[in-house]
């Protein structure tokens, strides 16, 4: 299984990305709405909404004061892979909603096993080590469990697989290789809470040697550092 071409893993992780994933999600809430209630529609915003603060979290403590794990070579929760392993098994879940009970299962079954092979890709793409892309995997399937039992007696109204399905397809289409700087934007926020020039790097950190606080004034300011392949 490692030995896909290099480019099919990096489509195998697009399907995680922010760009793809947050669209996707509140297509879920809009359906839910329509098709369920408001406050089901809330709850699925709530649920994946705490998840993606739980990421947010992780990585800001590191890039900004180097908290992590250097056992386990973690630097904070893989946004892919939750975002991956929450949304999928939700949205094959909704498009499920009046089929049998066995379908519905074996729906979120498959959405986990999406999210599970984006987190693979983390990892065989070195974006990730294996403690941060099973933690991502760990957090977004709690996160689309908890949805679906909550979930799982709600009666849709008007709600039809067709218009779901391909209204879900057609945007997954379209913002697939759309891509979203959240990196950038939260080692920006990072940098901004704990007064430093340059974030913390993993393999700096792994070495036992903290980030320097300042650097020398250079052509681009800070967006060198902003650039940096974290991972």
């Amino acid at each position: 299984m490692y030995d896909l071409p290099v480019h099919l893993w990096f489509s195998i992780t697009r399907l995680g990305g922010a760009g793809l994933t947050l669209p996707l999600a509140l297509a879920i809430a809009l359906w839910l709405v329509l098709g369920y209630s408001g406050r089901l529609a809330l709850s699925w915003l709530v649920i994946v909404g705490a998840a993606a603060g739980l990421v947010t979290l992780t990585k800001l403590a590191f890039l900004g004061w180097g908290v992590g794990i250097r056992e386990w070579d973690f630097t904070g929760v893989s946004g892919h892979a939750m975002l991956s392993t929450a949304v999928y098994p939700v949205a094959l879940f909704l498009t499920l909603s009046r089929a049998r009970p066995s379908w519905r299962v074996a729906g979120v079954v498959v959405g986990l096993a999406a999210g599970l092979a984006v987190g693979l890709s983390r990892v065989v793409l070195s974006a990730h080590s294996p403690s941060e892309a099973v933690a991502g995997c760990i957090v977004g399937a709690l996160a689309a469990i908890v949805f679906v039992w909550w979930a799982w007696d709600a009666k849709p109204t008007t709600l039809s697989a067709v218009p779901v399905a391909v209204s879900l397809l057609m945007l997954a289409a379209a913002m697939h290789d759309v891509r979203v700087p959240t990196q950038y934007w939260i080692t920006h926020i990072a940098l901004h809470l704990s007064g430093r020039d340059r974030p913390y790097i993993r393999a700096r950190w792994k070495a036992g040697n903290p980030a320097p606080r300042s650097v020398p004034a250079a052509p681009m300011g800070h967006s060198a550092a902003l650039a940096s392949p974290f991972a």
